[in-house]
């Protein structure tokens, strides 16, 4: 078999520390923040030292019986989210539980933030809730707009790692967190269970601008890693104990 063509050559994203520090820093542009700049030199200090040691997975542990390398260092926020969908996965097969319907707002718009007053779309979801409930359904919301208007709610671009190789793309998403370059706060591990455990799946979506909306995008964009499923994709401790660094 030949070996693999691995092609390289994008410019470099490494930041010096200063850089570092100057982006990190502007986070606590708040005067509420004047007061503790000793507390932030102390701060930026390990921030620097995981963005320069590349410590994507804050805390791991060995993956345990289960998996194809029960010695793997697995992150805990992945077997966190394993768990979430496991137990979402039997939710749906228990034939006892109520069938669920998964109502989703994919308009950023809130009357939480700009420009205050909510979408027609949300409308739209509210008046589709009580029919599914009269039906005899749970009915679950996800409201997407939450990315445009709740502190911590992000969804993170999906990497197209699949399109290297199958093998590279894991359900759920192992891409984030990543913790060296301050990729947290991602809702997809939320998310994917609300997937696992629908009976029924209803989008309920502007169009704006030609397109769906941002949020609704990421979001089909990060589930492709459902094909991950499928049994013939390795288990994600299958693949080589390879320590990646974000710069070569």
């Amino acid at each position: 078999m030949a070996p693999v063509d691995v092609r390289k050559g994008m410019p470099s994203v490494e930041l010096s520390r200063e850089e570092f520090e100057k982006r990190y820093r502007s986070r606590f542009a708040d005067p509420a923040f004047e007061a503790l700049q000793r507390e932030l030199d102390a701060i930026t200090a390990a921030a620097w030292d995981a963005y320069s040691n590349y410590r994507k997975s804050a805390l791991t542990r060995k993956a345990g019986p289960g998996f194809a390398d029960p010695d793997y260092d697995i992150s805990v926020d992945r077997l966190a989210a394993r768990e979430a969908m496991l137990a979402a996965q039997r939710r749906h097969d228990d034939a006892s539980e109520t069938p669920r319907i998964l109502l989703i707002n994919g308009s950023s718009r809130s009357d939480q933030t700009c420009p205050g007053e909510m979408s027609k779309t949300w409308r739209l979801v509210k008046i589709a809730e009580p029919v599914f409930r009269e039906m005899g359904f749970a009915v679950d919301i996800l409201d997407l707009s939450r990315l445009a208007s709740e502190f911590g709610k992000q969804i993170h671009p999906c990497k197209a790692c699949v399109s290297t190789s199958e093998p590279l793309c894991h359900w759920p998403c192992s891409c984030y967190p990543n913790y060296a370059l301050g990729q947290t706060d991602d809702w997809m591990n939320e998310i994917y269970p609300l997937w696992v455990a629908a009976h029924g799946i209803m989008i309920v979506t502007p169009v704006n601008w030609y397109h769906a909306p941002t949020g609704l995008k990421a979001m089909i964009d990060r589930l492709v890693c459902a094909m991950a499923a499928i049994p013939i994709h390795p288990r994600p401790t299958a693949r080589s104990r390879r320590k990646p660094r974000r710069w070569n």
